[in-house]
């Protein structure tokens, strides 16, 4: 059982409620753009993109292993981010927070949202 975090969406949008697993990601972890891009995440995009930058102007000073290790913190940082960066976003698009659900995957989390809601 995960912890879901529910956003529902403005009335009469006709869209679904949104469950946004409250877990570490490991799709934004092992590829942190392709995370931000499938899910819209401007902001950490230009995060990562800033943090990548900054290791590789630090490389030549750090040594290379040293650059190495700051990617893997980095990558681990996205992944630890990941959720609230998700929540973030569907708040921006005008989504409001709705609570907490436990369930087993993110299809009986809206489930359980929409059967709340009703």
């Amino acid at each position: 059982m995960t912890l879901y975090a529910i956003l529902m969406p403005k009335p009469g949008s006709g869209t679904l409620p949104q469950a946004v697993p409250e877990k570490f990601s490991w799709f934004a972890a092992l590829l942190p753009p392709l995370h931000a891009l499938a899910h819209r995440l401007w902001d950490q995009l230009v995060l990562f993109i800033l943090g990548l930058a900054a290791i590789v102007v630090a490389q030549p000073f750090i040594g290379a292993d040293a650059a190495v290790w700051l990617y893997i913190l980095l990558a681990l940082a996205c992944g630890f981010a990941a959720p609230g960066a998700q929540r973030r976003a569907l708040r921006r698009r005008g989504f409001s927070p709705a609570g907490h659900r436990f369930a087993s995957d993110t299809d009986m989390a809206r489930l359980a949202a929409l059967e709340t809601s009703a």
